[in-house]
């Protein structure tokens, strides 16, 4: 797909909770309509969209009919299944492409490319079986974490290894499944960049962000980041790198870690990220018009930040006491319309702006 799509277009979207909602928002500001599909029913996205369709990712009748509704389409989460996304490259463009959904889906798949482009990740091993993960621990060695290949996030599909004698734990902890096994690393702090590529090819990145995590959930992420101007532009180039490398189209999260030895890649995520949020504040163009411009091959924007800002996720019940978040008037409230509170759910975001860009 070459040709810009108009106003008035729809595009698709795979995934109806909170990313799938603020890229419906970002749409339509640029006179695009959207068509979600979502196996849950009332979805956040739904709130927003001009369609939703509910039915599962298996019932490929939906599906062909959701890709003949819509002109291009994207999506909100990485785990889409294969034969689901079959059914609609058979029909529309999906953007980023299938390699970027690959890589990013298996974590060994993903350390593979990684390195294979000359960037640095923690040591790693993958482990199918009890023995391989034995054989694992003696090569990355404790402390060090076993996570599942597949569907981990927000810190579930992991467990820690403290010493060698947790292995069997671990892997109990697991339910067996394919994992890789990570070396921890010596970091003094964690960042992120937001970069996107457009269909011609031309790749911007906004500043890179740094991250406070809490119970493996992302607390905050605060801009300026704690970086020299040479770590900055390292980090910016090799989001680039792996940008160009997949050919990809659209908005990338990529999660790096701060060590004495440089820059080393924890984890990308081919979406819209959630420490990309400060955008919505900080920036003319955000991350999620950034990606609707990127798919329907409009140019890009520049990316500039004009505030310093600290994004804080507000998580369960955080989020009830809207009264006195609302009063705070150099702060951004971003609900996302999610009726139950649970403990560990994101309910929506505060972007605090703390001065102008430095």
């Amino acid at each position: 797909m070459t040709k810009a799509l108009p106003q008035g277009s729809t595009i698709g979207i795979l995934g109806g909770g909170q990313l799938g909602r603020m890229l419906s928002v970002a749409a339509s500001r640029l006179g695009f309509k959207t068509h979600i599909f979502e196996p849950g029913a009332n979805p956040p996205a739904g709130h927003v969209a001009d369609v939703v369709t509910t039915a599962p990712y298996s019932d490929l009748d939906a599906l062909v009919a959701f890709a003949k509704s819509v002109d291009v389409v994207t999506f909100e989460f990485e785990n889409v299944p294969a034969d689901a996304l079959d059914a609609l490259e058979s029909i529309r463009p999906v953007l980023p492409n299938r390699n970027a959904l690959a890589t990013s889906q298996d974590r060994i798949a993903e350390k593979d490319f990684l390195t294979g482009i000359g960037l640095k990740v923690a040591p790693y091993a993958n482990v199918e079986t009890a023995d391989d993960l034995v054989a694992a621990v003696g090569t990355v060695g404790a402390p060090s974490i076993l996570k599942t290949r597949r569907f981990g996030y927000d810190g579930k599909g992991q467990s820690r290894l403290k010493t060698t004698d947790d292995a069997s734990n671990a892997w109990d902890d697991l339910g067996n499944t394919p994992s890789v096994l990570e070396g921890f690393i010596d970091f003094s702090h964690e960042v992120s960049v937001i970069g996107a590529r457009s269909q011609s090819g031309e790749v911007v990145c906004f500043d890179p962000g740094e991250n406070i995590h809490r119970d493996g959930i992302l607390h905050t992420t605060t801009l300026p980041a704690n970086l020299k101007s040479s770590q900055r532009m390292d980090a910016v180039i090799l989001t680039g790198q792996i940008l160009n490398a997949l050919d990809y189209v659209g908005v990338m999260g990529v999660e790096l870690f701060v060590t004495p030895n440089g820059l080393i890649v924890n984890e990308i995520a081919p979406r819209v990220h959630n420490s990309g949020h400060w955008t919505q504040n900080g920036c003319v163009i955000d991350q999620f018009e950034q990606h609707i411009r990127a798919v329907a091959g409009w140019p890009l924007g520049d990316g500039k930040r004009h505030s310093n800002v600290v994004m804080t996720n507000l998580i369960g019940d955080e989020v009830l006491d809207v009264e006195t978040l609302s009063k705070d008037a150099s702060a951004g409230l971003h609900l996302y319309g999610k009726t139950d509170a649970k403990a560990g759910r994101k309910m929506g975001h505060v972007n605090k702006v703390t001065g102008p860009a430095t």
